[in-house]
């Protein structure tokens, strides 16, 4: 127990909270199970949708991805050398924030929004059933009444803009849609940038269909070539030395498969 207390301390005083005696490096990693987890490192890539080569990687001990988007886009627009990128990602990337820091780079996403409305497990109207009409700057609710915009205010950096209606308390559908006296919409400044994401995404829904196709091959691959091991290094430089060895071979072992052999050493000596 008194063991355990010191490394309480050392815990608490760690920036995140938290301390690995294997790896200092290491940090945890939610997985796809409930309440399940594991201490790693998060590998992100960027993979072509033709060759399935991987464009761009790195290695953090962020446990989600959602501050990885436009940082990994921008790295294979730069890579590629090219003035405009389409970028498919799957929900855990979704951040207004990146998906505006990727417009603004000329980078157009493809998304989906994760459903975390709390009023939709409720049972309630989520903010989705209220549909904006930027001609008018006003949404328009499920019983066909407007919201109109009262005020604004900045909540953790971000400009937000609120829309009520003074009909609610006399609405037939209320208690479809809110418990209190008002039903309240909140607008980021930006977010017809994010709304532009889900346009896109509704008008070409097979486009997570070829991103599943595109980002497991790589991943699927190299983790059959390590087998049931995990990374044979520790620390955040030597694991990123490590993936970026397992990265060119497998890109190596991709272009000899898709070019040949004697092409692709013909190529690599030209």
């Amino acid at each position: 127990m008194a063991h355990l207390k010191k490394l309480e301390v050392r815990m608490l005083e760690a920036p995140d909270q938290q301390i690995s005696l294997t790896d200092p490096d290491a940090r945890s990693m939610a997985t796809s199970g409930r309440g399940t987890g594991m201490v790693g490192y998060n590998v992100q890539t960027a993979v072509d949708t033709t060759h399935h080569l991987i464009v761009a990687h790195e290695v953090t001990n962020v446990g989600h991805d959602r501050t990885q988007l436009a940082n990994m886009a921008q790295q294979a627009k730069a890579m590629i050398e090219t003035d405009e990128l389409e970028v498919v990602a799957d929900r855990s990337y979704f951040k207004g924030e990146e998906i505006l820091a990727c417009d603004d780079a000329g980078i157009t996403t493809y998304l989906p929004k994760p459903q975390t409305s709390g009023s939709l497990s409720k049972g309630l109207f989520s903010k989705r059933d209220f549909i904006y009409r930027s001609e008018d700057d006003e949404y328009e609710c499920p019983a066909g009444e407007r919201l109109i915009y009262r005020f604004s205010n900045e909540e953790k950096g971000q400009v937000i803009r609120r829309y009520w209606s003074s009909v609610c308390p006399r609405c037939p559908i209320k208690s479809q849609c809110t418990k209190s006296k008002y039903r309240y919409v909140r607008r980021w400044e930006h977010e017809a940038v994010v709304e532009a994401v889900q346009e896109r995404l509704d008008r070409e829904p097979e486009r997570m269909r070829v991103r599943r196709e595109t980002a497991e091959h790589p991943f699927g691959t190299i983790k059959s070539w390590m087998g049931s091991t995990h990374f044979l290094t520790r620390g955040l430089a030597s694991v990123s030395t490590e993936m970026s060895l397992h990265v060119m071979a497998y890109n190596l072992k991709r272009m000899m498969n898709i070019f040949g052999v004697k092409p692709l050493i013909e190529a690599i000596q030209a």
